[in-house]
């Protein structure tokens, strides 16, 4: 097959295509075969009639209709990886001579948008300077994680004063509907922690002052995440039985023995403060991957094709909406809760989406300048850590993917994901964690 190249317009091109008699052969064989197997001709079985009587059952339209249907995809993208490119829409044929496919052979054009092509010399890459951010542990941090650990060793304990924020109040709940008693928002002896609006918010304000024995009542609005009820106008009657609040275990080491493997509470601070250093060690890590690839898509000036950056963003909007709909509700309630103008939405989306293309433009170049690629093993692995992710067999995953033309979505990714690999390697990365920050030792001697 011979292709060639054209640039007919910014980020458009034109691939001509010529494929030899030879290489059409095998794809004008299987439109005979699928179209023997569409027709019945006496004294033959289903799909053994010769060429000419399918020929002349069906016409010679339909057999190079058939014929086109397989062979100018096939030609096509053997064209876009003779070249490289990397369509953002899907192609307009012209120029299609097939008439005399058995001794011509065929040829077309394709024009189409692609995606740009950046070219980075070492310098654009290598050697980028990001200042490490500082990943001190602080005692204050310390407490708050041992602070945490006591939540949930906390036990709940009867109290005489009125229900505040934080508190637990022990009620009997029910809705109702015009009479009608709803089951989901009715309730005995319903632990109620108040301040958290997981009924309606008008509750936990009334509850709030509360006492026992006090019967509260009040009308709602139920909010979205309740499907066909939302907006329903909804009467509550609550009968408050008693208050509850928090009690937190003493900080001792009869505490350390009971919340760890640990006998004394220095040695369940000592865990604390190095699991501590080694989560900032990792979000330490994780930003200066996210500071590198900041600084290296900023190298990328080339103009965008608008094409491809309203897919980008069209593709965030509807991320965003299949997360509302996950959570019951939809994209207009989180934003109207949100307080966010949908125009000002999509222009924030269309933003991200511009750096995102960037990014992985700029990644695509560090690639392609370090000849980077993806190898079976470690196409593999992502499809067996993506079936893990998804609960499916790792066959079933690759032949979805291979199907909806994904793999090689992933294969980008996993390329992408090594030539930031790269940026960061050969960054300068400088800078120290805070020389004033505590340490262990000088924590010892501040306790002495």
């Amino acid at each position: 097959m011979e292709s060639a190249l054209e640039e007919v317009g910014r980020h458009r091109v034109k691939v001509s295509v010529t494929a030899t008699p030879e290489e059409t052969k095998p794809v004008l064989d299987l439109a005979y075969r699928h179209l023997a197997g569409s027709i019945n001709v006496p004294g033959f079985r289903k799909g053994k009639a010769p060429r000419k009587i399918v020929e002349a059952q069906v016409g010679r339209g339909t057999i190079l209709q058939e014929f086109l249907e397989h062979a100018l995809p096939e030609f096509y993208y053997r064209a876009l990886r003779e070249h490289e490119l990397a369509p953002i829409a899907e192609p307009e044929f012209d120029d299609v001579q097939v008439a005399e496919v058995e001794t011509a052979g065929l040829s077309f054009t394709a024009t189409v948008d692609v995606r740009p092509r950046i070219t980075f010399a070492e310098e654009d890459y290598k050697g980028i300077r990001i200042e490490r951010p500082v990943a001190s542990v602080t005692e204050a941090e310390v407490d708050e994680q041992l602070d945490r650990l006591r939540e949930r060793f906390a036990e709940l304990e009867t109290v005489g004063h009125p229900a505040r924020k934080g508190d637990y109040v022990l009620a009997d709940i029910r809705g109702y509907r015009h009479e009608e008693e709803i089951p989901e928002l009715t309730g005995q002896d319903i632990l109620y922690e108040v301040g958290t609006e997981a009924v309606v918010p008008e509750l936990d304000r009334e509850m709030e002052g509360a006492r026992r024995g006090d019967i509260l009542k009040l009308n709602a609005a139920l909010p979205e995440r309740y499907g066909e009820r939302a907006g329903q106008e909804v009467s509550f009657h609550v009968l408050v039985k008693e208050i509850k609040s928090k009690r937190l275990p003493a900080l001792d080491e009869s505490f350390a023995k009971t919340a760890s493997e640990f006998d004394t509470l220095d040695e369940l601070r000592a865990d604390i403060r190095e699991k501590l250093r080694r989560l900032k060690e990792a979000q330490t890590d994780a930003r200066i991957r996210d500071e590198a690839l900041r600084l290296v898509s900023e190298k990328v000036t080339a103009d965008l094709p608008d094409r491809l950056i309203d897919q980008e963003t069209e593709s965030r909007v509807q991320s965003a909406r299949q997360r509302a709909e996950l959570q019951g509700t939809t994209l207009e309630a989180v934003l109207q809760a949100s307080e966010v103008e949908e125009l000002q939405f999509r222009s924030d989306a269309r933003a991200h989406a511009i750096r995102a293309v960037k990014a992985d433009l700029a990644l695509e170049a560090v690639a392609r300048a370090e000849g980077i690629a993806v190898s079976d093993e470690e196409l593999e692995r992502a499809v067996q850590a993506l079936a893990r992710e998804v609960g499916r067999s790792p066959k079933e995953v690759r032949r979805s993917l291979d199907r909806t033309g994904q793999v090689t979505s992933l294969a980008g990714d996993i390329i992408r994901d090594k030539a930031l690999g790269v940026v960061v390697e050969h960054a300068e990365v400088v800078g120290e964690d805070d020389p004033e920050a505590e340490t262990p030792q000088a924590e010892e001697g501040m306790d002495r």
